[in-house]
């Protein structure tokens, strides 16, 4: 009677061993930063928005040109002009500053808006990617490595050559 409780008792512990080994989770680790800098839509999206960005501020700037032009013209006649035309100089001179400004701001969120338009995509095939990649070598979890993202240990797997190679490059 005593073995067979002896064994019985080892054999709930046996199980309950087993179960708690299969119920660990896998765990990997990926540096999601690095994959998106490496993909190669990533690369043509960011010369896009350069490009963008260029015709913005050759805009920006030639208005400023043609702002200190100006300025510096009204300056030098001002002294043969009335107070009142100066006056109204100054009002046409500070209404171009504000457009400037307008025009400084509504390139920042064009650009803002340009950015996301074209990294969504290509966050969202790297997302796809890396689930596919975890789910068939039976990960549970994957953990950004990013730097600054507070990983501090990262022995599990790598999962960047996998997920590269399941994009394609």
């Amino acid at each position: 009677m005593r073995n067979v409780k002896k064994i019985a008792v080892a054999l709930v512990l046996f199980v309950a061993a087993t179960g708690f080994v299969n119920a660990q989770s896998k765990v990997a680790h990926i540096n999601v930063q690095q994959l998106l800098s490496d993909m190669p839509e990533m690369k043509s999206a960011q010369a896009e928005l350069k490009k963008l960005q260029e015709t913005y501020r050759a805009d920006i700037e030639s208005s400023m040109t043609e702002f200190r032009n100006k300025a510096t013209q009204y300056q030098n006649e001002s002294s043969a002009k009335s107070r009142e035309e100066n006056e109204k100089r100054a009002l046409e001179l500070q209404g171009y500053e504000q457009n400037i400004q307008a025009a400084e701001q509504a390139a920042i969120q064009e650009m803002q808006k340009k950015q996301q338009e074209l990294f969504a995509p290509i966050s969202d095939k790297a997302k796809a990617a890396i689930e596919k990649v975890a789910a068939a070598e039976g990960f549970d979890y994957v953990i950004d490595a990013s730097p600054g993202l507070s990983l501090i240990v990262a022995k599990g797997k790598d999962l960047l050559p996998s997920v590269k190679q399941e994009l394609g490059f």
